[in-house]
């Protein structure tokens, strides 16, 4: 019934989710009032999603949940807002109200557009017409909306020389279309055979699969199908639907930064292709991991639309009527410090590794991520955020703290025996070796455990924890791919302390910031990881050591390439570096990670810092052997 009197709404209301009720009391309404609040009624039933009610406040319930069920299978997954305007009362028993409709698409920008309401007087009530204009202006009868998303290009992912990494890549989808199938055993075991998924996976996928459906086995770049392309083309139920993806020069390609870029979905469009085989379709490329997921907004850009009214009667043919289009908006690039040669010889350089492995190259001065490599067989995550304890390369900074608190000097005389005891516990150099008394500078060479574990007892408990930190070790590194700044304990005492002064014990590094450490050590200024140009900076500079303390490093790690642990490296230039090798887990004997930090000064890409791991090489020589590898990569 219409309510005489009452709560006047204000000229223009926002209905969201939930139906907006006038009160009704006693006193002088209006027309304009009854109308306003039928109006308000419909929109704010319809905006809330219970199309049922909205069509009882229609002249034709039943025409009118029809047609709100049409748009809401036009416009799925989207919601309405919709603002009220004014109202006009005719002297005929009909009014008029206007409203702005504002659609939130899904994946898509909003959809405005200005609509009129028209409304009878019908039994003391005022009702909705239950009209098409109602959904929009220019939807007539027997007509309905057909909403399509185009997408922008995805912008690139660049090198920092500006040129993109991820380019347009042709890849072969081999897969299975269940009801293509005869003999699901036989097809699976070929299939396993050829691309090394298992069969009993196959199976598994296939038989929960509808017939039409794209059962996904493995995707491939052209040259890798085209090796087993003999294997499998010919075998019934087996789809080979080509389509294009952006994708960096090889699969690892500095993952561990960049992350991947992959389909959201996709599905047979039609039954004729070439070959016979079914056609398919890729939607959205979306970044899964890395730069590529931190930045898909900036890269993937704004989805554009078009609104086209076409016949509900899909037997007349109608293409449709375009009323409105929005244009997308092209992505932003996004460019990171990535230098391909240094990338390059790094991956070459893991790729030679059969156990996991890790390569991250910084620049000396300015933190700029230059390479972040990992092979087939690692985590690629573990070279920028992995939690490892550095073993000897630790020595770097324990060396630091002593140089700094003038414990010694590089000339100090100080024992190296082959073993030592601290509070019972007995700590020894590989294989027991002794060097008598030498000075500072050959116990660091020869990665003396027992010179460094005497001598930094002596220091202050925090001592290690203030040297590590000048290289800003320790730091929470705020960037768009997360970088573990490693953790070095200040109250660690007696064994514990002894353990952290060799890189066991509580201290945890990541290969990122093992070769921030080296690049504060060849730069004389400790730098802040850089990932991305341009972006704010990753926190704040670390203060570094004293000058005169990285002026007695320095040499001493030159020494340990000259003479020392990592002499294979002694015809790579002017390399500066300390090996480690890293004791985990609980085995007996322990297992060993083997570790390599340096520099290269004036090298065939400038001067450059680094960190190689080999996890569980069990010796620093195989973090050695790919250091070399790599550095002979460069040219």
């Amino acid at each position: 019934m219409r309510c005489r009197g009452g709560t006047v709404l204000g000229s223009a209301l926002t209905l969201l989710a939930v139906p907006v009720l006038a009160a009704c009391s006693g006193g002088g309404g209006s027309d304009d009032d009854d109308v306003r609040e039928a109006a308000e009624a419909f929109l704010a039933d319809w905006a809330g999603g219970d199309a049922a009610a909205a069509a009882e406040g229609t002249d034709d319930p039943a025409a009118a949940t029809a047609l709100l069920d049409q748009t809401a299978a036009d416009l799925p997954e989207a919601t309405l807002a919709a603002d009220l305007g004014d109202v006009e009362v005719g002297d005929d028993g009909a009014a008029t109200a206007t409203w702005t409709a504002t659609w939130d698409l899904a994946a898509a920008p909003d959809w405005s557009y200005e609509a009129t309401l028209r409304l009878r007087e019908a039994d003391d009530a005022w009702q909705v017409v239950a009209e098409p204009a109602l959904v929009h202006p220019e939807l007539g009868e027997g007509q309905h909306l057909e909403v399509a998303r185009s997408l922008p290009d995805r912008a690139p992912i660049t090198d920092a020389t500006g040129a993109p990494i991820f380019v347009p890549t042709e890849v072969v989808r081999v897969g299975v279309d269940p009801g293509g199938v005869t003999d699901l055993p036989a097809l699976s075991a070929a299939l396993s055979a050829a691309t090394g998924i298992a069969a009993e996976e196959i199976v598994a996928d296939v038989q929960a699969t509808a017939a039409g459906q794209f059962v996904s086995v493995i995707d491939l770049r052209r040259p890798d199908f085209e090796r087993i392309r003999a294997q499998v083309f010919d075998l019934p139920g087996a789809v080979f639907p080509v389509v294009t993806r952006l994708l960096a020069p090889t699969p690892r390609y500095a993952i561990g930064l960049l992350g991947r870029v992959g389909p959201a979905t996709a599905e047979i469009l039609d039954e004729t292709a070439v070959d016979g085989r079914p056609v398919y379709a890729a939607e959205d490329q979306l970044g899964t991991s890395g730069l590529q997921r931190a930045f898909q907004e900036q890269l993937t850009g704004t989805a554009g639309f078009t609104v086209t009214v076409v016949s509900t009667d899909e037997s007349t043919g109608d293409e449709g009527r375009q009323i409105d289009a929005v244009q997308p908006v092209p992505g932003q690039p996004v460019q990171t410090t990535l230098v391909p040669a240094i990338q390059n010889a790094a991956e070459a350089a893991v790729a030679g590794q059969a156990l996991p492995a890790h390569v991250v190259v910084v620049r000396p001065g300015t933190g700029e991520i230059l390479a972040v490599a990992s092979n087939e067989a690692a985590n690629p995550t573990n070279a920028l955020s992995g939690r490892f304890p550095p073993g000897s390369s630790m020595k770097t900074i324990t060396a630091t703290a002593l140089l700094g608190a003038g414990a010694v000097t590089p000339q100090t005389p100080v024992p190296c025996p082959g073993t030592t005891v601290v509070e019972g516990r007995e700590f020894e150099n590989q294989d027991q070796f002794d060097l008598g008394t030498v000075p500072f500078t050959e116990a660091f060479a020869e990665s003396c455990n027992t010179t460094f574990i005497q001598q930094a007892l002596a220091l202050p408990d925090d001592a290690l924890a203030a040297a590590a930190a000048s290289y800003g070790v320790g730091s929470d590194w705020q960037l768009p791919v997360d970088v573990f700044g490693g953790s070095v304990p200040a109250d660690s005492t007696g064994t514990t302390k002894a353990a952290d002064a060799i890189g066991q014990g509580q201290v945890l590094m990541s290969p990122a910031q093992l070769a921030l450490v080296a690049a504060g050590v060849a730069g004389g200024t400790p730098v802040v990881p850089v990932e991305v140009v341009g972006a704010e900076p990753a926190g704040a500079a670390p203060a570094g050591p004293d000058a005169a303390v990285l002026d007695a490093l320095r040499p001493m790690m030159r020494q340990v390439v000259l003479t020392g642990t990592a002499t294979a490296l002694a015809g790579r230039g002017e390399v500066y570096g300390k090996t480690g090798t890293a004791e985990f887990g609980t085995a007996v004997p322990p297992e060993s990670h083997g570790w390599f930090m340096g520099y290269q000064l004036a090298g065939p890409q400038g001067d450059i810092a680094f960190a190689v791991l080999v996890e569980a090489g069990q010796s620093s020589r195989v973090a050695v052997g790919v250091t070399d590898a790599f550095l002979g990569g460069l040219g």
